[in-house]
């Protein structure tokens, strides 16, 4: 007897489609046929975005949901629910990924580079959802 298997992450979005640009670039994923953004001019519909890996697999996907709140992490008053973790190689590739995620849209929530078993920095998406980028 087999086990369920993961298909992809989902998360909420006020703005599906910029939010699933925001981790197309952050990852360097694909999306899947038929999803790519309208040309220019033309309205986009899009509601629910799945984004794939270069096998073809699903990592995450996006979907609009008005009424959405963003985390207040470290505060309560709105709870994570979850968040996901990116590793990378070194403290080079660390900082160079803070960056590239800033220039995406990210904004930093906590800087934890001075631990020196796993230097990380916690940063919420465009959506106000939390990730981690960690070396490891």
């Amino acid at each position: 007897m087999g086990f369920p298997v993961l298909m992809h992450t989902v998360l909420d979005a006020r703005d599906c489609r910029g939010l699933a640009e925001f981790y197309r670039e952050l990852l360097g994923l694909r999306y899947r046929a038929g999803e790519e953004p309208p040309p220019a001019g033309e309205p986009d519909e899009a509601d629910w975005l799945v984004l794939l890996d270069d096998q073809g697999r699903r990592v995450v996907t996006v979907q609009e949901k008005l009424d959405t709140k963003p985390p207040t992490w470290p505060a309560e008053s709105v709870p994570i629910q979850m968040h996901m973790d990116f590793r990378v190689e070194s403290r080079e590739e660390l900082e160079r990924h803070r960056a590239r995620a800033e220039e995406l849209g990210a904004r930093l929530l906590h800087d934890r580079t001075a631990d020196e078993g796993e230097p990380l920095y916690v940063l919420a998406d465009p959506a106000g959802h939390p990730f981690c980028l960690l070396v490891q």
